[in-house]
């Protein structure tokens, strides 16, 4: 009968808790944490051509990603759209959107906009009409324009950044909100930074 090593039999030994990440490293559960989610802008350069917004929109979809906004539009060149995404994920999942977004041919580039990125969003807000003389000095505050203006209701037009939107939408709520379109953010890089790389054959 061979003679093994002294030690604990099988029952007795110590068995690790927790799980293996992706390299077979194992994590331990008390000192695992789930990354707090990130609020970001993300912006991706697209051809434009049929069905491309919904390749984009279809893959966040898939992934349950969650999209607070998503904004597409023409940019200077005919050929291109420009699709303007704010989600909140955790920072892995947003590095995955990223590669994902890559993969999809219509998509020329991706990246994710600095803090200080260039946004503006424009809603339009119809309140209660009984006050109009105050709710035009709310929508002179803030740089607004009344849109249409009757007995019953007033409906005002704001541009600006996501914070400012929110303040002029609070200080219209005393008059009683009725209906409110946003349209999301869209956005630019700040200064000589580019939004967007194109290559070079694609720029002829």
């Amino acid at each position: 009968m061979s003679q093994g090593l002294d030690g604990p039999g099988p029952d007795e030994r110590q068995r690790p808790d927790g799980r293996r990440n992706s390299q077979g490293i194992r994590i331990d559960p008390e000192v695992e944490a789930e990354p707090e989610p990130r609020r970001t802008v993300i912006s991706a350069l697209v051809a434009h051509e049929p069905g491309v917004l919904a390749r984009v929109s279809g893959l966040f979809s898939r992934r349950q990603f969650n999209i607070e906004s998503l904004t597409v539009a023409d940019t200077q060149n005919d050929d291109w759209a420009r699709i303007t995404l704010v989600v909140e994920e955790p920072d892995p999942t947003l590095d995955q959107i990223e590669k994902q977004l890559n993969k999809i041919v219509p998509v020329i580039h991706v990246r994710e906009l600095a803090e200080d990125a260039v946004t503006r969003e424009l809603v339009i807000v119809k309140v209660d009409g009984e006050e109009p003389d105050k709710v035009q000095a709310i929508t002179e505050m803030y740089d607004g324009t009344t849109l249409d203006a009757g007995p019953r209701t007033i409906t005002v037009q704001l541009t600006g950044d996501e914070r400012k939107i929110d303040d002029a939408i609070d200080a219209y709520r005393q008059f009683g909100i009725r209906e409110i379109a946003r349209t999301g953010q869209t956005a630019l890089a700040r200064g000589e930074t580019k939004t967007a790389i194109v290559p070079e054959h694609l720029k002829e």
